[in-house]
Order: C-alpha cells, then structure tokens, then sequence
C-alpha cells in the first residue's frame, strides 16, 4: 500500500506597482464618469425637466455660455485622462495638482441650496475623495536621484 502525501502550497498573487501615470488617468476616468453620472441622474428629480424646459438649470439661465462652462467642466477631466499618460512627469504633476484643486470646489458646489443631501452629498464624497487621490498621487508622484558628476 502506498502512501501519499498530499502539500498544498499558497502563492501570493504578483501585484506590480501601478505607474503614477496610469493611477491619475484611472482616477481622472472615474471622476468624469461620477460626475457626469450626478448630472444625469439629477434629471429624476421632480421638477428638473420642467425647470430645464423653462429654460433654466440650478439658478443658471441656459445659453450658450452655460452650455459652454458645462462642456468644459466635464471636458478638462476628459482631457486629464490622456494629459495624465501624455505630459512629461513634471508638467503632469502640476497640471494634476492644479486641475484637481480646482475642482474640489467646483463638487462642493452641488451642494449649495439642494434639498436632496443623500444624493447630492454621496456625489460630492466620492468626487472629493477621487479628487483627494490625484492629489495625493500627483504630490507623492516618486523622484529619481540625479547622478553627479565628480
């Protein structure tokens, strides 16, 4: 009769470190699909159709100028996507820091004067908290020692 043992060995899972770079566009992704998201979805709530019928969004007259300042709110995350792979690392992360500064006030602002906090306040949490990602990613972005010359 033959005896067998039987070992089961446990391997860890490979986990490469993800490039800052593919970490800020990831973000970027899903910041703008959050954010547009929150827009879409605001359109069920009672009254929005009727208000954007008559002409006006938030206490906004929409125009021109309104249709413009939204298409590039949501366009400069579009673009951050492919500036976050594209720019060279110094310019990427100040742009990164830059950008997404700005924008934290830019989310807080659905707040204002909204009756439904739940919504609002669960978009303005995650938007802020993608936002707070890049910053830190961008600031934390790693350095390289440059070789002196003797």
């Amino acid at each position: 009769m033959s005896t067998t043992t039987t070992t089961t060995t446990t391997t860890a899972l490979h986990d490469p470190p993800v490039p800052v770079r593919v970490r800020l566009a990831a973000a970027w992704a899903s910041f703008m699909f959050f954010y547009i998201y929150v827009d879409y979805l605001h359109l069920y709530k009672p009254g929005a159709l009727e208000e954007i019928l008559s002409g006006v969004v938030f206490e906004f007259d929409i125009s021109q100028t309104f249709a413009f300042t939204s298409l590039a709110l949501v366009g400069i995350p579009a673009l951050m996507i492919v500036l976050s792979t594209a720019l060279p690392a110094r310019a990427n992360r100040t742009l990164n820091l830059v950008v997404a500064s700005l924008y934290v006030p830019v989310s807080v602002f659905n707040l204002a004067g909204e009756s439904w906090l739940w919504f609002y306040g669960l978009g303005v949490v995650v938007e802020v908290a993608l936002l707070a990602h890049i910053l830190r990613s961008a600031w934390s972005w790693p350095r390289t020692t440059s070789a002196t010359a003797l």
